[in-house]
């Protein structure tokens, strides 16, 4: 059998054992890393349907978080972590942008999870068609799947990013201040700038999510968290709404598209999205 073929098969028997797509891109690219880390992919479950909400699709949230675990493993030097981590990030959207033709949930699966009546909707008809293995979202993971993989190693590969000073990623920073571990502020990195500078939903929101989760699972061992209507989630995305307006989007909340990473850490060095990244912060601890 083809090796992509192999990988599809592995994709889709995986995706029915995790359940969320987020998880399952986590899964995926851990395992092709060699570091399985089980706890963290279970805790990315509530990023899956796109910060449930419809936005960036949770297989690349998944991806972002395994590209910004490994790129820590592999870079000594905390700068490069991070910049790598977002550079790759940006190679596995354009991936994924390829195969998919958006990046967003809603436009994908064509219903508004911001909406409970369309989750509702998006589960009666899966059923309906036999099931998760037949939905749109099982098929887009099995083909994406090689792609991601090729994708996230030939980012993680490229040279390192010559840069005018040390990176920021706004997720990392609001992962330090949770006191967050080093390791765990760095695997949030690309989420930074909506996704690899992408502009879309917020990553710091998204980090925000993750890291909640992840201190729970980590608080109860052998259980799984409520994805869908967390109370912990549901907060913490109330107080996003009342300070940005429930604005999402990272270029609007900013008013700007970064264009570099250096862009980007000026941005966030000047003040930019500080009041945003602090109540984060509280909100998510």
């Amino acid at each position: 059998m083809d090796p992509s073929q192999t990988i599809q098969q592995d994709a889709k028997k995986t995706f029915l054992k995790c359940g969320a797509c987020s998880h399952t891109f986590f899964y995926i690219l851990n395992r092709e890393f060699g570091h399985p880390e089980e706890t963290d992919e279970l805790a990315s479950n509530t990023l899956a349907g796109g910060l449930m909400c419809g936005q960036q699709c949770g297989m690349l949230w998944g991806s972002a978080l395994a590209v910004g675990a490994e790129s820590y493993r592999r870079h000594a030097d905390r700068g490069q972590a991070i910049a790598g981590a977002m550079t790759t990030t940006q190679q596995v959207m354009e991936s994924f942008l390829k195969r998919a033709h958006s990046v967003n949930c809603r436009q994908i699966v064509g219903f508004d999870f911001n909406n409970p009546f369309g989750m509702i909707k998006f589960m009666l008809t899966t059923a309906f068609h036999g099931g998760l293995k037949n939905s749109v979202c099982f098929n887009l993971a099995g083909n994406w799947a090689p792609e991601a993989i090729q994708a996230a190693a030939q980012g993680l590969s490229m040279e390192p990013t010559v840069l005018a000073q040390p990176p920021v990623s706004c997720a990392t920073e609001v992962a330090q201040k949770m006191g967050a571990s080093e390791e765990d502020a760095v695997t949030v990195a690309g989420l930074a700038g909506g996704m690899g500078l992408s502009g879309n939903a917020c990553g710091a929101l998204g980090a925000a999510f993750w890291l909640n989760t992840l201190a729970w699972c980590r608080k109860h061992p052998g259980e799984t968290p409520a994805s869908y209507k967390n109370e912990n989630i549901t907060g913490i995305m109330k107080a996003f709404n009342d300070a940005t307006g429930s604005e999402i989007l990272c270029q609007k909340i900013t008013g700007r598209h970064f264009q570099t990473i250096d862009d980007h850490t000026e941005f966030i060095r000047a003040g930019g999205c500080d009041a945003l990244i602090k109540m984060l912060a509280a909100a998510a601890i």
